[in-house]
């Protein structure tokens, strides 16, 4: 008995110019509505300091970078926090609809195999560091500082796309 397995095609990406303008309608929203920008990094702090609460509550309490979130409450009651959680639920329900859920590993071309979950994993770590020593993430600091006309988010995103390629220069793997 054979079982015949149905290949869903997945749905075509939208036109990144779209996606821009629908992007930029979201930001000017969110200014509008919350008096904030975009933003991730300030999530996996307050994530930190909620963990601490219960591991380390004097320690994170007494900390002059976490104990301030701890003081207010419950750190994950942020805006925040709740913006993060949705943008990782609409991404989800997004991934679902349009037949794009697969888990796989891509990178064949740079650093495959078993050398790409380490360097991901390592770009990611360094990505999340220097976001908070940067007061903000691609999102937050990039795209909600560039939309103000600030000069630390044009400063950011010309730092990280330069790094960027300047590191996919050194990890190309030779052919």
């Amino acid at each position: 008995m054979s079982v015949k397995r149905e290949i869903i095609t997945p749905e075509p990406y939208w036109n990144p110019l779209l996606a821009g303008i629908l992007l930029g309608m979201v930001l000017l929203s969110t200014f509008v509505i919350t008096g904030h920008g975009l933003g991730a990094t300030g999530f996996t702090t307050r994530l930190t300091a909620w963990i601490g609460m219960y591991l380390a509550p004097i320690s994170t309490s007494a900390n002059d970078y976490l104990g301030g979130m701890v003081e207010e409450g419950n750190p994950l009651n942020a805006w925040i926090s709740w913006q993060v959680i949705g943008v990782a639920f609409g991404a989800f329900i997004s991934a679902y609809l349009a037949h794009r859920i697969a888990f796989k590993m891509d990178g064949g071309k740079f650093l495959g195999g078993s050398k790409r979950p380490i360097t991901a994993l390592l770009g990611g770590i360094l990505a999340g560091f220097g976001a908070r020593i940067a007061a903000g993430c691609t999102s937050g600091l990039g795209l909600s500082g560039a939309a103000v006309l600030s000069l630390a988010g044009f400063t950011f995103l010309g730092t990280f796309f330069a790094v960027g390629l300047l590191v996919s220069r050194f990890m190309k793997e030779e052919k």
